[in-house]
């Protein structure tokens, strides 16, 4: 090698050293590819304010709300990898491959950069139901099919598969009614209308607690701390099932570890604050902050499990 190849090369590694050095330079955005006043729009402003004190810059939440989140998902896929750019995703993200025919960004678009949150669905019936229990459920289910019926806020949402993995697992025989969001659903819940649904915890608390609603089971593989009465899914008749709402960040793929690192660094000392921990918990979730090798580990797993109930259930967006 020539003798002023040598130098040549090192200065540039120490450009490059000094350029990343120096991240963050301005302003940096997190896309949330949900409207405004969500649950995750409220999780991802948090993580923003506190991310922003971590990293010495402001940390910007925009909202890209359409199409189950492929709106705000597919623009961060085609932004410049430097960092700048973030994506606030949910459970949305592992089920929309499996429900659009062709995805407006390609697979490995995007590089997992940390799970953010776990959330765990209660199984929810009217305070009046004579449904007790989830054993009581799946009587009347398999005395009566087709007649029980369960609500969601629409085909591609969380709540709706983790009904259909439940149908699916017991082989019963029951009836979707899906609305255009959670609050309606859950208000026909409440009046009789629709036997039961798979709504949030922290939608469903508030009414549970207030004697608006019975629940009978919660989706996580533990109890939930804000509902330690009700037993899981798991725990009962169904060992293993498991259905969560998550919360993660993502970024274009190709953006440097070293910028990766710092970014994921921040996000794991705000998960680690207690009053982030404890805002999280009132919630219905659970603090996580896992590396990108987890998180992607996480996410293939969903895609397997979601990909097989949506084809299994032959479930079409509405």
């Amino acid at each position: 090698m020539p003798r002023f190849i040598q130098p040549l090369i090192a200065a540039c590694a120490l450009a490059a050293s000094i350029a990343h050095a120096a991240f963050p330079e301005r302003p940096i955005t997190i896309v949330v590819p949900y409207a405004p006043g969500g649950a995750a729009d409220a999780v991802a402003r948090v993580l923003a304010t506190r991310m922003g004190a971590k990293l010495g810059t402001s940390v910007i939440v925009e909202n890209k709300a359409g199409a189950s989140g492929t709106i705000g998902a597919s623009f961060v896929a085609k932004a410049k990898a430097d960092g700048y750019t973030m994506l606030y995703d949910a459970t949305p993200y592992s089920i929309n491959p499996h429900l659009f025919a062709k995805m407006p960004y390609a697979a490995n678009a995007l590089q997992p950069l940390s799970l953010v949150l776990l959330a765990p669905n209660a199984l929810v019936v009217k305070a009046e139901s004579p449904l007790k229990n989830v054993n009581d459920l799946i009587a009347k289910a398999k005395a009566e099919p087709g007649k029980i019926n369960f609500a969601s806020g629409g085909s591609g949402t969380v709540q709706r598969l983790a009904a259909e993995l439940f149908r699916q697992k017991l082989g019963l025989d029951m009836v979707h009614v899906p609305y255009k969001s959670g609050g309606p659903a859950i208000a026909d819940v409440m009046g009789g209308q629709v036997d039961f649904m798979f709504a949030t915890v922290a939608a469903s608390y508030p009414l549970v607690s207030g004697g608006k609603l019975r629940a009978l089971a919660v989706s996580s593989p533990q109890r939930s701390a804000r509902l330690p009465e009700v037993p899981t899914v798991a725990e009962t008749v169904i060992p293993g099932y498991e259905a969560y709402e998550w919360n993660g960040v993502l970024l274009p793929a190709g953006t440097p570890d070293a910028i990766s690192q710092q970014l994921y660094q921040a996000i794991a000392e705000v998960l680690k604050e207690p009053e982030v921990q404890q805002r999280l918990s009132d919630l219905g979730a659970q603090a996580v902050g896992s590396t990108p090798a987890e998180f992607s580990a996480f996410l293939k797993k969903e895609d397997a499990k979601w990909g097989e109930v949506v084809k299994k259930g032959n479930i079409k967006l509405d």
